[in-house]
């Protein structure tokens, strides 16, 4: 994704949270290898301690974590392939149908990268949906990172990839326990990180390379698939979490906006959900919204070292399209305050 024009915003500093054993028996392995790494207990100044809903954050951590184990997720690598069929397979685990989307995608240099959106449902027989999606791939390029000499290599993606997918796998675990009351749809889209984002955003043609699963998506999908909302989730596993309003998102659909950010502050998550609009934001809701359909971008887009915001300009702050993406710089608290967010729109449906 791409931030354009963000202004300046109020400095929020939470610390670091610890990460405790999976409640989720499948991956406590992997939870006991998070324990051991991560250090910092500290929790989130102004979060309860506890979960207000099924969704488990820890485990949804170590989701996160079990995706970087696959290295980079760069379209056309090796990677790639198996962190989809890990993707795939934890879905039909947990999901009533899963459909798997793939193609060749041609890039402006003709370059051909295998592609796959994955679309796990749930109670795929109601006809009332809500879709939320994620990225699932990472960045070939650390164009940001601040060591010249490391910006051709790809980058991990603890936060910018696989914390979205950390938190749909979860998801997907908590909609299996608690049926959504609604028919609830997880996209995982392929290619949103690959190319150089430019300006302006709705000329397709000079973004081909980016938003590539969203696109074609929408391309294939969204005359006969028409959601009554959906959200994108993204970058929401910083540990010093701060979730703006997205200028392309207020403009686009405000009501959507107001409708999530309205269940933050019934679960007590306003010191994250925050009120402020930010500037328009590249990413996966984009493609959506050009055509007509109402889904917003919820995205911590100030990735920063010391936990304040715009930092996009400065080396020696910035985290986002880095090397320093890692999992040490993600929270399993701010995941569940995402998660219980998440599962509460689908599960009780509140108003605005």
């Amino acid at each position: 994704m791409q931030a354009n024009n963000i202004p300046a915003r109020p400095f929020v500093v939470p610390s670091l949270a610890c990460v405790a054993i999976a409640k989720d028996p499948p991956v406590r392995v992997f939870a006991c290898l998070l324990a051991l790494a991560l250090s910092a207990c500290d929790r989130l100044p102004g979060f309860g301690g506890g979960a207000k809903t099924t969704f488990d954050g820890d485990s949804a951590l170590v989701f996160a974590q079990a995706q970087l184990a696959f290295g980079a997720r760069v379209p056309g690598t090796t990677g790639h392939r198996q962190a989809g069929d890990w993707i795939v397979e934890r879905m039909r685990e947990r999901a009533d149908t899963v459909e798997v989307q793939e193609w060749t995608h041609v890039t402006r240099g003709g370059r051909q990268l295998p592609m796959r959106n994955i679309l796990a449902r749930f109670r795929p027989e109601l006809t009332e949906r809500v879709l939320y999606i994620t990225h699932w791939d990472t960045r070939p390029t650390a164009d940001s990172d601040r060591n010249l000499g490391a910006r051709g290599r790809p980058i991990l993606g603890a936060n910018d990839g696989a914390s979205g997918v950390g938190l749909f796998v979860a998801l997907a675990s908590a909609l299996r326990r608690t049926p959504p009351a609604v028919g609830v749809d997880l996209l995982f889209v392929d290619g949103e990180d690959y190319g150089a984002f430019e300006t302006p955003v709705e000329d397709t043609t000079r973004n081909r390379d980016v938003l590539i699963g969203s696109q074609y998506f929408v391309r294939t999908m969204a005359d006969s698939y028409r959601p009554m909302f959906g959200v994108v989730w993204d970058m929401i596993g910083d540990a010093f979490l701060q979730i703006y309003q997205e200028g392309h998102s207020v403009r686009g659909a405000p009501e959507v906006v107001t409708r999530v950010w309205g269940v933050a502050r019934e679960l007590g998550y306003d010191e994250y959900f925050l009120s402020q609009t930010t500037g328009g934001i590249t990413d996966d809701h984009v493609p959506f919204l050009r055509k007509g359909l109402r889904v917003i971008d919820v995205i911590d887009i100030d990735y920063c070292l010391d936990g304040g915001t715009a930092c996009g300009g400065d080396p020696s702050r910035n985290l986002h399209h880095t090397h320093e993406d890692t999992i040490d710089k993600l929270s399993a608290e701010s995941l569940q305050v995402v998660g219980d967010v998440a599962l509460t729109l689908v599960t009780k449906l509140a108003g605005p």
